[in-house]
């Protein structure tokens, strides 16, 4: 098990509890006792902790590497799967993964960012940074949902499109510009589930939806803390600060009116309990199909332009 490093209290909890587990194996004992306190004292460590985090802390836990990724949702939540590949101009990006899925005896079609669960697959995955060819496929299958008339459900997690000269010359931005001029007008229910870090146009570039769901332990923001640190005080040290000033977390996002639910995640992250918040995902998607299936073609367009022609209004009265 990781640990971040803000989580220094429990993990010395959760060592001295494997060390007493060890000594009663080894030695043949009763410790049950000793081991109940201690995970009593480790479960309000937990709570005490987790029920406070800075948003600096939430942004460590959006990027825990143990946290599940996309293909691990997608598992848990289809019945099958049959995941697609390529933009038909340049190639398959692994770093956005998508295809249909049945979900509920209701076909879906997946996409999402993809990171690696090791070092090998991380750069494999490109580390979970799309290039164009990228957001060509993932516009590629939005399309193909919109042709059978089936609603699309979109994952995010994302430290950023990727920055390199090669994307740029392949058109980055603008690949990323006409998902969202195509997104927009997309004819079928589109939700979006951002399950950890959505910075920038790596983001957004999947992420224009007609509901956007946020579990508790992410952030969405048009750039990272370390970014934002580095423009405004020429270091990475004022990260911290970064991220509080930013308003990058779940809350923020819901108080400014950009996501339209916060899906709580087990005690300690999502990594803790991987199927509990597979099963939240799941659930709050199927009730927002739901909602969303009552509404024709151009009521959905509609809304959904709404919706984002309205962020970032205010009233200085």
């Amino acid at each position: 098990m990781v640990f971040l490093d803000f989580e220094g209290p429990i993990a010395e909890i959760h060592q001295e509890l494997e060390d007493i587990k060890s000594v009663g194996k080894k030695r043949d004992v009763d410790v049950s006792k000793t081991v109940g306190e201690l995970e009593e004292r480790l479960h309000a460590a937990r709570t005490t902790l987790y029920t406070n985090l800075k948003p600096w802390q939430k942004v460590q836990l959006a990027r825990h590497p143990e946290r599940p990724y996309t293909l691990y949702y997608i598992e848990q939540i289809c019945d099958t799967f049959t995941e697609l590949h390529g933009d038909r101009k340049y190639g398959d990006d692994k770093a956005i993964v998508g295809g249909f899925g049945s979900m509920a005896g209701q076909s879906v079609m997946f996409i999402g960012h993809q990171k690696g669960t090791d070092t090998k697959s991380r750069q494999y995955r490109n580390f979970g940074m799309a290039s164009p060819e990228g957001y060509r496929k993932a516009l590629r299958l939005m399309k193909l949902a919109e042709k059978f008339n089936k609603p699309i459900v979109c994952f995010i997690d994302t430290p950023g499109a990727y920055p390199g000269i090669e994307a740029e010359k392949r058109g980055q931005a603008q690949s990323i510009a006409n998902n969202l001029f195509e997104m927009v007008q997309l004819q079928v229910p589109i939700i979006c589930v951002v399950i950890g870090e959505g910075a920038s146009g790596g983001a957004i570039g999947i992420g224009v939806g007609d509901v956007l769901l946020m579990l508790e332990n992410t952030w969405y923001s048009v750039i990272s803390p370390e970014s934002c640190s580095s423009i405004l005080w020429r270091s990475w040290e004022h990260k911290q600060k970064a991220a509080s000033q930013l308003h990058l977390t779940p809350e923020d996002m819901q108080r400014f009116g950009i996501a339209d639910q916060i899906l709580e995640e087990p005690l300690g992250g999502a990594h803790h309990a991987p199927l509990i918040m597979a099963q939240k995902i799941k659930e709050s998607i199927l009730k927002h199909l739901a909602q969303l299936s009552s509404l024709n073609a151009v009521q959905l367009v509609e809304n959904r332009i709404n919706k984002y022609t309205s962020i970032g209004e205010y009233n200085t009265k």
